[in-house]
């Protein structure tokens, strides 16, 4: 089965920091993280599906990078994601929880046009995460 995958690029702030520990704690945790910082992230989505006879193409892109910009980047982009997106609320803003929040964001509105195989997120030149769903489809 053939696989498209669509880049985006966004930017956005962040701190970690764990109420529940000490000053000390989060210092020895998360280093300089405990500090407001930012990211230009790169997010990877990963359709797969078989080509359409008449367009050879798994989707429309431009379909795609509709859901993908209204569901993702217009919250995540230029925001302090701990702060400004609600569902980071009781979490942290790692990459872990970021691709299962972009997972959460888009999953609804693919489904039953396209099967979402991976979201990969770029934090930095060398730590990026990838998800394959809640089943690790």
């Amino acid at each position: 089965m053939p696989y498209i995958t669509k880049q985006f690029k966004f930017c956005a702030a962040h701190k970690y920091w764990n109420e529940d520990w000490s000053e000390d704690e989060n210092i020895e945790i998360f280093g300089d993280d405990v500090r407001i910082h930012g990211h230009n992230y790169q997010l990877d989505v990963t359709i797969a599906g078989q080509p359409c006879k008449e367009s050879g193409f798994i989707l429309n892109l431009s379909d795609l990078k509709e859901v993908v910009e209204n569901k993702v980047i217009k919250i995540l982009d230029h925001s302090q994601i701990d702060v400004d997106v609600p569902w980071f609320e009781n979490r942290q803003p790692s990459t872990e929880n970021l691709v299962i929040f972009i997972w959460d964001q888009i999953y609804p509105f693919l489904k039953d046009k396209m099967k979402l195989h991976k979201i990969k997120l770029r934090e930095t030149p060398t730590i990026f995460t990838e998800y394959y769903g809640p089943n690790g489809e």
